[in-house]
């Protein structure tokens, strides 16, 4: 059972994972970044996710470095953008986010997207990463089980996760179902699906039910489905709710009627839909440039 912050996941390396992170995509802003960070080591995060499109790697790499907290208790991920697909084009960004961060090395590293007929060789230059001990773990985000059976064939290190869209609304079962048979963790990303659940008269029902809030009822229901979750929560109330999440449990029926919400919906790109996954990452990076 997943019952405190200090529970981890043993990815198919052997390198232990926090269940439960803090994601900062979207947080550029120093003060914030700072205080969110010094919050969130308060109350017993040891996971930060960061990925070199947010514009905040320089930003994380200094207010960890603030902490007391020793290195070797962190567990520090970064991601690669699309425009820096491609052998040679990783090993420099894979240099750059080090210098930003302040660290000698990762201990996850992702390929952000499934970049048509470029994972590949950027997941080559990920194995030599990995085989010089830059980086503890390597995986990819937002794979289907046809780019996980793409990358295979030409792969000699099996990816550690996968970290996907992932909610009440879209469960991502099938997907689930591969990744456990080959052995590859399933991550999630947006776990709250931006806020679309938090009327949800079932979600209200249960939460009601265990005296806590909505929102913790869909983080548990991740814990509760042993998911390595990257919340986004950057004020300090919310950051206490999390750290609340391992005091109550969802028993069988909970997780059943959660089970029935399904839908397909998404509130991110599709991978698949390469054009609109292209348009949407573009406008995100001017946001940030």
């Amino acid at each position: 059972m997943v019952n405190s912050f200090q529970s981890r996941y043993r990815l198919n390396n052997g390198v232990m994972i926090p269940y439960l992170g803090m994601g900062v995509f979207q947080v550029t802003d120093q003060q914030h970044v700072a205080g969110a960070i010094e919050k969130a080591l308060e109350f017993g995060y040891r996971s930060f996710d960061t990925g070199a499109v947010y514009n905040n790697e320089k930003l994380v790499g200094q207010a960890i470095s603030r902490s007391d907290v020793p290195r070797d208790e962190l567990f520090i991920s970064s991601k690669i953008w699309n425009g820096d697909q491609g052998y040679d084009k990783v090993l420099t960004a894979f240099e750059h986010t080090l210098e930003n961060l302040g660290v000698d090395y990762l201990d996850m590293y992702l390929i952000h997207w499934p970049l048509t007929e470029m994972y590949t060789e950027t997941w080559r230059a990920m194995e030599r990463l990995y085989d010089e001990k830059m980086v503890r773990a390597i995986g990819v985000a937002n794979f289907k089980e046809h780019h996980l059976a793409s990358l295979a064939v030409k792969a000699n290190v099996k990816p550690a996760i996968d970290q996907v869209e992932t909610h009440p609304l879209l469960p991502q079962n099938e997907l689930r179902t591969y990744l456990a048979e080959h052995g590859i963790a399933h991550g999630a990303w947006s776990p709250l699906a931006k806020g679309a659940l938090f009327q949800n008269p079932v979600i209200g029902e249960i939460a009601a039910k265990h005296g806590v809030h909505v929102d913790q009822v869909i983080l548990r229901w991740h814990m509760e489905r042993k998911t390595i979750t990257m919340t986004r929560s950057i004020s300090g109330k919310r950051m206490l709710e999390n750290a609340q999440l391992f005091g109550f449990s969802l028993d069988a029926s909970d997780m059943k009627r959660i089970g029935q919400l399904e839908s397909g919906k998404r509130v991110g790109p599709d991978p698949d839909d390469v054009a609109f996954m292209l348009a949407s990452m573009e406008k995100e990076r001017a946001m940030f440039s």
